[in-house]
């Protein structure tokens, strides 16, 4: 009996080694599996090499590697980077000696370009855009570089451009952010946008004074043009009245001529009328009354000339 206890003391032994090594195997192969599980984030890509080279890049997502032999080599950002360069001297055409400040938007389009292309991609866009800048700032002026900065970036971006696609990266855009020209310059630069700000104002000036001119001559114009029409308009108004008055005054002596002769009246009325009438006009003492001599043959009428005395004026026949 001693003898079986022995013999299942071992055996339960030997088995409990065999599980225990299966099962430090298995956890390290799931220890394994787990350390090479890696999750790739949004805009970003892991070069993978196999054996030193190169086997793949993985996009975004979970992936697993063969433990040993493969491995990440490297990490690559595929968001857009902004990199400012130092200032960068140069000489332009007319010989000024300038320093520009340029900045830099460049994206990874390929990350195993970027990643073999070249041993350091922004070290090799820096000196490239050096060498550029100098190339275009040489071929022109103070004035044409301070006034083409647009035009120099478009230049300087199609050039660059065809260099970084062998660099797995794309520049979408460059500005030049400063333009530093020496000091004296600078003055000279200032003291002219100063002189051009002087002419302007003054051209202003002018052309304002000229406008307020230009209205007061249109409004004395105008206010000329209204008092003529309305002196036209008072003198018309009146040539009106007195025409008006003219045809009233005449058509008045028409219908009394006309009751005159609607009555039969005969001469001796009529003279008397006449008296009337002049009786009226002598009412001045320093009137001269005229008598026509006919009135002296009406019938019942006689009067010596030193008894016709009207007012204290004198009396003469004719």
């Amino acid at each position: 009996m001693l003898h079986d206890h022995n013999g299942l003391l071992l055996l339960s032994t030997s088995a409990f080694k065999t599980w225990f090594i299966w099962i430090v195997v298995c956890a390290i192969l799931v220890m394994l599996v787990i350390r090479n599980i890696r999750i790739v984030p949004e805009a970003t890509a892991f070069i993978i090499e196999r054996l030193g080279a190169y086997r793949t890049a993985w996009p975004v997502g979970i992936h697993v590697k063969i433990p040993v032999i493969e491995r990440v080599a490297k990490v690559v950002s595929l968001k857009e980077k902004v990199i400012d360069f130092p200032p960068q001297a140069v000489i332009t055409k007319d010989n000024v000696s300038i320093q520009i400040d340029t900045v830099f938007f460049v994206q990874v389009t390929d990350p195993k370009q970027y990643a073999y292309g070249t041993e350091n991609p922004i070290l090799a866009i820096e000196n490239l855009s050096a060498t550029s800048l100098r190339n275009l700032i040489g071929a022109l002026t103070l004035d044409e570089t301070l006034a083409d900065r647009k035009q120099i970036s478009m230049h300087m971006l199609q050039e660059l451009n065809s260099s970084a696609a062998d660099w797995g990266i794309r520049i979408n855009r460059i500005e030049l952010k400063d333009i530093l020209p020496p000091q004296e310059i600078q003055e000279a630069l200032e003291r002219q946008m100063k002189a051009e700000r002087e002419k302007r104002e003054k051209i202003l000036l002018a052309e304002g004074e000229k406008e307020a001119a230009i209205r007061r001559a249109e409004g004395e114009k105008e206010a000329a043009v209204l008092k003529a029409e309305a002196a036209r308009e008072t003198t018309v108004r009146e040539a009106r009245g007195r025409a008006e008055a003219i045809v009233i005054i005449q058509e008045a002596t028409a219908r009394g001529l006309e009751i005159i002769k609607a009555v039969d009246a005969d001469q001796t009325l009529i003279a008397l009328k006449r008296l009337e009438a002049i009786g009226q006009i002598a009412d001045s003492p320093a009137t001269k009354i005229i008598i026509p001599s006919d009135l002296q043959s009406l019938a019942g009428l006689s009067w010596a000339p030193e008894e016709l005395k009207i007012n204290g004026g004198k009396a003469e026949t004719r």
